[in-house]
């Protein structure tokens, strides 16, 4: 009974049995016994996972159902919706992790036993690793609690409560240290969609899915340890009383709740198969291998619902944070950056969430991944912050950019703004002050931020005071593509909590956007670890850095502190080997005049005219059903970190230069010899791999075709697949894309000695165009390099 409540689409039923989308609806048209629709929209049905799968067996259709793909399929139908299925599967995983005997216990038997333990066994983990679920945090009145009060959004004022930041009665600001409260809501782990799988971190930014209304999370901490002392904030007692005193006619403010409950009988009842066939996945691969692969699948299923920091990018964030005991982000989404921090002992790892489900998934996925303790929050953190009395030794923290309605207008007297009152559109510098708000003296915090707050002015006297007081140490650039969004240089802003004020104050700048990669292939992000590494690691040593031009340098901040207060690091940087420009740009037009004369060289001869041929034709789709060659569709990244070859990298005849997620499912690797077709964008490109290229993973939206030597000669095969009337016969046109289908290329039927005198010309035709593609790229850095040195004093015009 419980598998039908599982769904599923035309597309699951098309990856069960291994066929395209268009062979599921010849199904339906052909087949009356086809199942029925249980669900969806006239245009997307979907269908009982269960009817589907007898059908497919039936049919002989579904030989066997790989169990990943079964636990996938039940996961992504599941009736309450993907993400409540990964909260339950992942509160499960957690109890196989950690006490697998219970878990047999509470399996033997029917579904409804199974679920009538589980709640019970299930908290056996979750408080132990997750903290107690504690009511009364953020609570008013009378409450004990932390940070009650009113109108201003972060007065933290409790009428009668002895709690942390107790105003009113509670005689003072920050009363009550060591009072019921203190540190409530610690924090929670982030959930990285990649520890074997993703590694990213979705959500943090804008996009977010499920955004809670109002609260904040409050997992409470059971043992405050020293660090976690709230120090005296720096606001007069003044402020909170005024403000206690304006905010008692009205309406509270949003609260924190916490991250996780405990899932009652009933829920787990409709996820009780879900649940069985993940345990059998968590015995084949290991319990958080099998969560990070279900919550791959799911990101990459949607990739448009959440906003994600790369793998690289969230540990290059931790390495210039450095190691930490206590370690907080306060905007985890699926918690990539806490997942990157270095495990050490006794780390306590805290986390919040706007969105309740992500704070959920990450407090479970760090749980998973590391014996730290995890404290997790759902609310929105601004307005309602769950740890009011931490001070970590660390924040990292990719927040939402450019939000009008961060609480501008309910958070005028909070005692965050240590810097200053954020303006509404600068809701980045909001979180800044947050984060320093929440750092133990000397702490660091490491912030993704758009590059407008690094010059907007708007944000300049809150830049300004940042500057004066030693908060702000440094400012890096990133290459375009190193995070959504991928069209813009982000930035980098590394924080410290002032524990006493330097004497000669400066702020490292660094630019690594000499490191973009070409098309979206993403950064040369060994390149940009090694050198933001290696200047942050010197400027802290020696508390300046020389300058290194085109790269990096500390700036007085004296220089910094005029109108605009424009912090941009390209700005301040002296220009990449000025001193040797002019000998770099006859150099480059040495290179330029020899490849223009191999193009000259290779440019084809003059064609004579043939009638037309008439050849026997085939398709790719017959070929490979023939074993004359083998189809392979790229997307997955595997386990090995191995270049990958993108779509963009085929069409501008580049190396690979992109990324994938690591996954359980196997990389497709290239070979020399292969022919790489792109699918989409209306091209007629085929790429032959060659030995430099060979290797490389495949993907998204590639297809590979290998073919069988003896039978096909892939020079032929790749400049056959690349004719105009070739490619339009077997492209579908929707409104916004063209699509290709490679099944219904056509290739002529030739001897292989005929193909070879073919493939011959069209290997002539490739390194024409290679040559004209090269001679481009120099003549775009001449001209480049002469506007630059004509214009910065370092070319002559004569």
């Amino acid at each position: 009974m419980q598998d039908n409540a599982t769904e599923v689409t035309a597309a699951g039923i098309a990856r069960l049995a291994g066929v395209g989308r268009a062979a599921v609806s010849n199904w339906r048209r052909r087949h009356t016994d086809f199942p029925k629709p249980v669900g969806g929209t006239e245009t997307s049905p979907s269908f009982a996972l269960a009817e589907v799968e007898a059908w497919l067996r039936k049919q002989g259709k579904l030989a066997e159902v790989p169990l990943r793909e079964r636990v996938w399929q039940q996961l992504a139908g599941h009736p309450e919706g993907p993400l409540t299925a990964l909260v339950h599967t992942g509160c499960v995983l957690l109890l196989i992790h950690e006490r697998p005997t219970v878990w047999l216990d509470a399996s033997a038997g029917s579904d409804a036993r199974l679920a009538a333990i589980l709640s019970g066994a299930l908290d056996q983990v979750l408080v132990p690793r997750l903290g107690p679920d504690v009511p009364g945090v953020n609570a008013g009145g009378g409450a004990a609690g932390v940070n009650t009060g009113g109108e201003a959004g972060g007065v933290n004022r409790a009428a009668h409560a002895g709690g942390v930041n107790g105003g009113a009665r509670a005689g003072g600001v920050n009363a009550g240290a060591g009072s019921p409260g203190v540190n409530a809501g610690a924090g929670s782990p982030r959930v990285n969609p990649a520890v074997d799988a993703v590694g990213v971190n979705a959500g943090a930014g804008t996009g977010r899915v499920n955004p809670a209304d109002t609260s904040p999370a409050v997992n409470a901490s059971q043992t405050p340890s020293p660090v976690n002392t709230p120090p005296a904030i720096h606001t007069p007692q003044a402020v909170h009383t005024a403000q206690a005193a304006k905010a008692s006619s009205v309406t509270p403010i949003p609260q924190a709740t916490p991250a996780l409950r405990t899932p009652t009988g009933p829920q787990l009842l409709l996820s009780a198969p879900l649940l069985r066939g993940a345990a059998e996945l968590a015995a084949e691969t290991g319990a958080r291998q099998a969560f990070e692969f279900l919550l791959g699948r799911h990101l990459d299923a949607s990739p448009r619902q959440y906003t994600l920091t790369p793998a690289e990018l969230a540990g290059l964030m931790a390495d210039l944070a450095g190691p930490a005991r206590t370690v907080l982000d306060p905007a985890c989404g699926t918690g990539a950056l806490l997942r990157a921090v270095a495990a050490r002992p006794d780390q306590e790892l805290y986390a919040q969430d706007s969105a309740p489900e992500l704070a959920a998934i990450s407090a479970l996925r760090l749980a998973l991944h590391s014996r730290a303790t995890v404290r997790a929050a759902a609310g929105d953190t601004l307005r309602a912050d769950a740890h009011p009395g931490l001070r970590a030794d660390v924040v990292l923290c990719h927040p939402p950019f450019n939000e009008r309605n961060w609480g501008h207008d309910e958070l005028a007297y909070d005692p965050r703004w240590e810097y200053g009152f954020p303006a509404r559109t600068e809701s980045e510098l909001a979180w800044v002050q947050h984060a320093l708000a929440r750092l133990t003296d000397g702490g660091t915090a490491v912030l993704l931020m758009p590059p407008a707050a690094a010059s907007r002015r708007s944000g300049r006297r809150i830049r300004a005071d940042l500057l004066r007081r030693g908060a702000l140490r440094a400012v890096v650039a990133l290459p375009v593509g190193a995070a959504p969004p991928y069209n813009i240089p982000l930035h980098l802003w590394v924080l410290r909590r002032p524990d006493r004020a330097p004497a000669t104050p400066e702020v490292l700048l660094v630019d690594t956007g000499r490191f973009a990669g070409e098309g979206r292939g993403g950064p040369d992000w060994e390149a940009v670890r090694e050198a933001v590494t290696d200047a942050w690691g010197a400027f802290t040593r020696a508390g300046r850095l020389a300058k290194r031009p085109g790269l990096a340098r500390s700036v007085p901040v004296i220089d910094l502190l005029d109108d605009d207060v424009d912090l941009a690091p390209a700005r301040h940087l002296p220009p990449a080997a000025v001193a040797d420009g002019a000998e770099q740009l006859t150099r480059v037009r040495e290179r330029l005049g020899a490849t223009l004369r191999l193009t000259a060289d290779l440019t084809p001869p003059p064609a004579d005219p043939s009638p037309a041929a008439r050849w026997p034709l085939t398709t790719i789709g017959e070929l490979a059903r023939g074993g004359a060659l083998l189809m392979s569709t790229g997307g997955n990244g595997g386990h090995a970190r191995v270049p990958v070859l993108t779509d963009h990298d085929v069409l501008a005849g580049t190396a690979p230069s992109g990324t994938l997620p690591e996954s359980e499912e196997g990389a497709v690797l290239t070979e020399p010899g292969d022919v790489v077709v792109p699918v989409l964008g209306g091209g007629s490109v085929a790429r032959v791999i060659d030995e430099s290229t060979g290797g490389a993973v495949l993907g998204r939206n590639l297809v590979l075709l290998r073919p069988d030597r003896t039978a096909l000669d892939p020079w032929f095969l790749a400049g056959f697949l690349r004719g105009t009337a070739n490619n339009r016969q077997a492209s579908s046109y929707a409104s916004t894309a063209t699509r290709l289908d490679v099944r219904r290329l056509q290739l002529p039927r030739l001897p292989l000695e005929e193909q070879r005198r073919y493939g011959d010309r069209f290997r002539a035709l490739d390194e024409f165009e290679r040559a004209l593609r090269h001679a481009s790229r120099l003549g775009e850095q001449l001209v480049r390099g002469m506007y630059d040195g004509l214009t910065d004093g370092t070319v002559a015009p004569d």
